[in-house]
């Protein structure tokens, strides 16, 4: 059972990123997935998530307006689409898997290894 986050990178401000959450050793479409984000010296704070209950997404204030999530369950990923990125959002991004509903980050079973979002000029 593992889960792998990639798309990471350096991207100038106002540009964007995709980051991708695949899954192996189980299916993603009967787990909630959420993103989490750990900048140097702070802690990790969520980002947004998915559920498997009717599809419900959920944003924090940071990421609202900015940043989409989605499933393709064919291909047994989550992605996190970033626009308009700003230098704060520079941090580890990882993505966590529970079964089914969006917990809080305590609770999550899964977790990928991070990759790596440096916003700068």
């Amino acid at each position: 059972v593992q889960l792998q986050a990639s798309g990471g990178g350096l991207v100038q401000p106002g540009g964007s990123l995709r980051l991708s959450c695949a899954a192996s050793g189980f299916t993603l479409d009967n787990y909630a997935v959420g993103w989490f984000r750990q900048a140097p010296g702070k802690e990790r704070e969520g980002v947004s998530c998915i559920s498997t209950i009717d599809g419900a997404t959920y944003y924090s204030n940071s990421a609202k307006g900015r940043f989409t999530i989605s499933r393709d369950n064919a291909k047994n990923t989550v992605y996190l689409q970033m626009n308009s990125l700003k230098p704060e959002d520079t941090a580890v991004y990882y993505c966590a898997a529970e079964f089914r509903v969006c917990v809080g980050q305590a609770d999550y079973d899964y977790w990928g290894q991070g990759t790596q979002v440096t916003v700068s000029s």
